[in-house]
């Protein structure tokens, strides 16, 4: 990036987070602290944390550019951002989190549509036990399925996408739809996967507040799960303990649909693995399975057998996520919000979408900054898995979590997305067409709080979207 194209860089970011209209607003839509940003639009998820020293902002917009500009095949004359492949699904992070933002699925993919997902990926595993307790990949494919590959290397597959309509009404006789996909895969190149094999599709999440949301206290996410084990309802939300690469330990859960991945640095380093091809120190062989043999034998980054991504970057990729800022609240002081707000609470809906924390220290100080510790923030999450009934069972287990169970997703942002995005699709593989739709599918742990939102007039049910809509 030129010096000048930085400088425009951070003098926008200073005028996102602070100014006469950030001293305008109400203390409580600072959703990150002194860290919140004051910023809607289409770049209202780029910005990083407001209270950044400026001696940390070259970092941010290192990261920036190797998080959203494109790896491309080895052998190439591009030597810092080769290596893509063997199999891909994107070619960026940015490719998958578009504007740092939530990935949309297709409505409808089937034979006749060529096109294939890029922002929705697909776990694969089989029944067992994997190495630190976690999954068995499938013998031919690996623990997901690429739909793209490196000339010379044939794409693993590809994905088929179904929906089916399921009708419905509320108690005072207002309809409405929900869409089920139904997920295949054709032209297996390697031939048929085993047949137990376990599926689990995974939208690509807006990467806001994360650095954040690793700075909570574990004994405050261990706190939710005892103050739920004693509730007399059915609530009992419980933690994820995963390995974690980079520490090499296990850890709290608190990345990823399941709650399956403990840090920013594993996760990051898993992605530019499974989903780019791009290999770390954390992650340094290439993911090709006995069966691939083009892939085995494809050229590697730079000709060279070391990791594709040096240490030094891999560390400023992380660093900029982690200070991705989450913006502040709009429509604070509305009546319908504050009423939504009320509802919400009634609904129990706050029990697992916790709303508030103060963080701590970053347990990776060198991949963070200091300006995230110490901050009041505003997520909307319990950061532990539930029962979300048999609506939404993947009956796919990742660790501790069974084939029923999901992490309570932060809600800060979520009313931005179309903004950024361009959509509304929410749930983990996108099927949910706005808040009301993703409500509407929840279950298990969540039935009677769905069931209470059934029975608010339309009205209230209005003023409960219109409130987590201002998150």
């Amino acid at each position: 990036m030129s010096i000048k194209k930085l400088t425009l860089v951070c003098l926008a970011t200073l005028l996102a987070g602070g100014g006469a209209w950030a001293a305008a607003q109400s203390m409580t839509a600072r959703t990150a602290g002194d860290a919140t940003v004051f910023a809607d639009g289409r770049n209202a998820f780029s910005f990083p944390a407001a209270n950044l020293p400026n001696e940390e902002r070259t970092r941010f917009a290192i990261g920036n550019s190797f998080f959203k500009r494109n790896w491309v095949q080895a052998p190439a004359s591009t030597t810092a951002r080769d290596g893509l492949g063997p199999h891909f699904i994107a070619r960026s992070c940015g490719g998958c989190h578009v504007q740092d933002g939530r990935g949309k699925p297709p409505e409808i993919l089937n034979r006749l549509n060529t096109g294939q997902p890029v922002d929705l990926l697909f776990r694969i595993s089989i029944p067992g036990t994997g190495p630190h307790h976690g999954v068995v990949p499938e013998p031919t494919y690996g623990d997901q399925l690429n739909n793209a590959a490196v000339d010379g290397v044939k794409p693993e597959g590809k994905i088929n996408i179904e929906t089916t309509p399921l009708h419905g009404k509320y108690p005072d006789g207002t309809p409405y739809v929900l869409q089920k996909p139904r997920y295949t895969f054709t032209n297996l190149a390697y031939g048929p996967m085993h047949p137990e094999v376990m599926i689990s599709p995974r939208i690509a999440p807006q990467v806001i507040g994360l650095g954040l949301l690793e700075a909570v206290e574990e004994q405050d996410v261990l706190a939710n799960a005892k103050q739920q084990a004693v509730r007399p309802d059915a609530i009992k939300g419980m933690p994820n303990r995963v390995w974690d690469a980079y520490a090499q330990r296990e850890m709290l859960g608190r990345f990823g649909w399941k709650a399956n991945v403990a840090s920013l640095a594993h996760q990051t380093a898993g992605a530019f693995l499974g989903d780019i091809g791009i290999t770390s120190s954390l992650f340094p062989v290439e993911n090709c399975t006995k069966a691939q043999t083009d892939c085995l034998n494809a050229p590697h980054g730079s000709g060279k057998s070391e990791p594709e991504l040096s240490d030094k970057l891999f560390n400023e990729i992380v660093f900029y996520q982690a200070v991705l800022a989450p913006p502040a609240r709009r429509n604070v002081d509305d009546a319908r919000v504050l009423k939504g707000q009320k509802l919400f609470d009634q609904a129990q809906c706050a029990v697992c979408h916790r709303s508030s924390y103060t963080t701590g220290k970053v347990p990776f100080p060198a991949l963070s900054s200091k300006a995230l510790e110490g901050q009041e923030i505003w997520p909307y999450t319990d950061l532990l898995l539930h029962d979300m009934g048999e609506g939404l069972a993947d009956n796919r287990p990742d660790f501790k979590a069974n084939g029923r169970q999901w992490k309570t997703p932060p809600l800060w942002g979520i009313g931005l997305i179309p903004d950024v995005n361009n959509h509304m699709r929410l749930l983990h593989d996108g099927r949910a067409n706005g808040v009301e739709e993703a409500i509407l599918w929840h279950g298990g742990e969540a039935e009677q709080s769905k069931k209470t939102f059934m029975n608010y007039s339309a009205q209230d049910r209005v003023s409960l979207i219109r409130f987590v809509e201002s998150l």
